[in-house]
């Protein structure tokens, strides 16, 4: 079994709502997330989306972890967050 890393990130969207989400490829993440039907259905409505935060994680259930964790975070959570990865 292939031991790839995971991400968990963080969109902006158009109408500037965040969306968090986890990959394993983030570039073809996001390019789903901008262009295709793969793409959430959340976002497909609220392009274009810009990604304004990532971090590594070693496992997918890591990934998974820390994405609801971020989930759980209030709007201004998340912002502090972000502004603190810039």
């Amino acid at each position: 079994m292939k031991n790839e890393t995971n991400y968990v990130y963080i969109l902006e969207c158009s109408d500037k709502t965040l969306y968090t989400g986890t990959t394993s490829n983030i570039e073809k993440r996001i390019r789903e997330h901008n262009h295709t039907r793969t793409g959430a259905k959340y976002t497909r409505e609220r392009r274009p989306v810009r990604l304004v935060y990532v971090e590594t994680c070693s496992t997918l259930s890591i990934a998974l972890k820390r994405e609801a964790e971020i989930k759980k975070l209030s709007r201004t959570q998340k912002l502090l967050l972000i502004r603190n990865f810039r």
